[in-house]
Parts: structure tokens; sequence; C-alpha cells
């Protein structure tokens, strides 16, 4: 038997619990893997509140990613072998000592690497890759704001946009997160409960955005319509802020000829996802691994301490990523 941590209804941090669970058994694509640490992520937050069921087939036990050794191979898995050093993507099923994970959604992590920062890479370089350049298109020279800057998405959305040569703005909660947010290559940060109507401020400094990453949703939709350029793509990751937008002008969208996209790293079809993955592989994790990215951990814990750590992401007072370590 492993352990896997639970909740058996929905409810606040107290109803998680560490349960005995059956050894998972790799299918003909997956690893087996020895969990050393796994990342704490806000979907996991809205999962426990019952807001955010697993896609169909997907085990109950939370948690998207996870680093640790590979200690067994399915049969049809040639990158891999035991002893190997890995982080991964999963759907569901990383809040756990042992795991079984996609081969397709693997990648192998170089021995300097601690597995705490391992553990924090795949959701949010996954994200950040996905919605920046396989969906967006940003290009050498455009303009982007990213909401919530100083999250685990907001941190390596920053750095993968200053590394192509965009020019960033983000909005962030306090001045310790502007900050931060500047720290990593952000060129504005707005402090968000100071200027509320961000879009004047954005127009004003950088005449306006080409694109918008936003995990906000309905609150923050007139000001992203207000602040995007002609042919403004805006990237929906995130209801936040609500599920019903008022009192939006549609005229904007038809006059500026502008894009929303709604996007969900979760449910993506596994082919579609080993794609991205593999041309993060390919583009992405070399830049990484070379020293060049930032990964701030604002916080590790225990796996008794979990309960702590979802209420402490639930404070919006963490920078960077959470983790957890064995």
């Amino acid at each position: 038997m492993s352990k896997a941590a639970w909740f058996s209804r929905p409810g606040d941090a107290s109803v998680i619990e560490w349960i005995d669970v059956p050894d998972p058994v790799p299918g003909p694509w997956d690893v087996l893997i020895d969990v050393k640490a796994f990342g704490i992520n806000r979907a996991d937050i809205v999962q426990r509140e019952g807001k955010y069921p697993p896609p169909a087939g997907v085990t109950d036990i939370p948690g998207l990613e996870a680093s640790g050794v590979v200690l067994a191979c399915g049969k049809r898995v040639t990158r891999f072998a035991p002893g190997d050093r890995v982080m991964t993507l999963v759907p569901g099923g990383a809040y756990a000592n042992l795991l079984t994970a996609d081969s397709r959604t693997t990648w192998k992590v170089p021995d300097p690497v601690p597995f705490t920062v391992a553990a924090a890479l795949p959701e949010m370089l996954m994200t950040a890759w996905m919605n920046l350049i396989t969906i967006g298109r940003l290009k050498r020279g455009e303009t982007i704001l990213i909401h919530a800057g100083a999250s685990g998405i907001g941190m390596a959305a920053i750095q993968l946009a200053v590394w192509r040569r965009a020019s960033v703005a983000v909005t962030c909660g306090t001045p310790g997160k502007q900050a931060f947010c500047q720290s990593l290559g952000a060129s504005l940060a707005i402090n968000y409960r100071e200027t509320p109507s961000f879009s004047s401020v954005i127009k004003q400094q950088m005449k306006g955005v080409h694109l918008i990453l936003d995990p906000v949703g309905a609150s923050y939709l007139t000001e992203n319509l207000s602040c995007l350029l002609p042919d403004g793509r805006l990237i929906l990751i995130g209801l936040m802020g609500g599920v019903l937008a008022d009192k939006v002008n549609l005229g904007q969208m038809l006059v500026k000829r502008l894009r929303i996209t709604g996007s969900t790293l979760r449910s993506l079809p596994i082919l579609k996802k080993a794609a991205v993955a593999r041309d993060l592989d390919k583009r992405v994790l070399p830049w990484v691994f070379s020293g060049a990215f930032h990964c701030h951990i604002d916080r590790v814990f225990k796996p008794e301490e979990l309960p702590d750590a979802h209420r402490l992401m639930e404070s919006n007072q963490t920078m960077g990523k959470l983790v957890v370590c064995f």
C-alpha cells in the first residue's frame, strides 16, 4: 500500500487527510514514480471545494505535478528507465508517494536540479508556454499583460515573454509582489488594489497590449477589452473573478477585431498535451535548466502540513510556488 492525500467531501483545508491506497500499476505508456516532491496549484484548491472535478476516468486524488525517481516503465516506454530523475504533469494523483504518470508528459531532470524545484515546474511551464506561444502566438516586440503576475504561472509567463523579447506588464496585489515581478523582467507592475481600472495605466504607459493572459475572468473583462490593441488576443485560463460578466461592450471586439480564447490544460487530450510537452522539452527546458530561469519556491511543506499549504495559497500572500516534499 502507498499513501495519498484525499478528501471525502468538499470543504476547507481541514477535510484533507492522508489515506492508504493500493500501489498504482503503470499502463503501457506510463512510468511508476517514487515521488520526492509535488507542487500545489490553485486548481487543487478549487477541486477540494468541489468546484473542479477531475476529468472523466482520472483519479479523485488531487495533484497535477510531481518529481521523483522512476521505479518501473510500461512496455511502450522507451525514453525512461528505472533510476531516472524525472518531473511530470498529470491530470490528477500527484498528492501521493507513488504515482503512475504518462511518459509523454514526463521529462528527465538533470542532477543539479533539486526535486523541490523540479516539482514546481511542469504545470506553470506547460501552461505559460501553451498559452503564450502555442495559442497566443506571442511575437518578438509585442506587449503582453499578465494578471496574477506573482503566481507560479505568472512567474513563468513573465520570464518566457521576456525571453521571447516581448514587453511585459503585470497586475498583482502588494508592493512586494510588484517588486518581485519587476525583478523577473516585468517593465510595468500595477497594484490592482490601488488601481482597479488598470486599462488607463496600460494605455498611458504602453499604448495598450497585444496579448493578455488572464486567470481572473468576469471581473476583469471590461478592463481587458479596453486595453487590448487592434487584433489583440485575450487568453482566459481561470475564473477567480467570476463566471458571468455584466455590461460588456462587445462593440470593442468588433471595432478592434479582438479574440477571446478559453484554455484549460488539465482536460486537454493526451496527444495534444504530448505535442506541447515535446515542444517544451526541445525549445524551453534547455533554457530553464541552464540556470537562466528563476523558480522561486515560497515555502516547502512536509506531507502532514498539506492543509497549511492550502491555507497559505488561499491567503493570496505567496509569490512563486508552494511545494510539498516527502
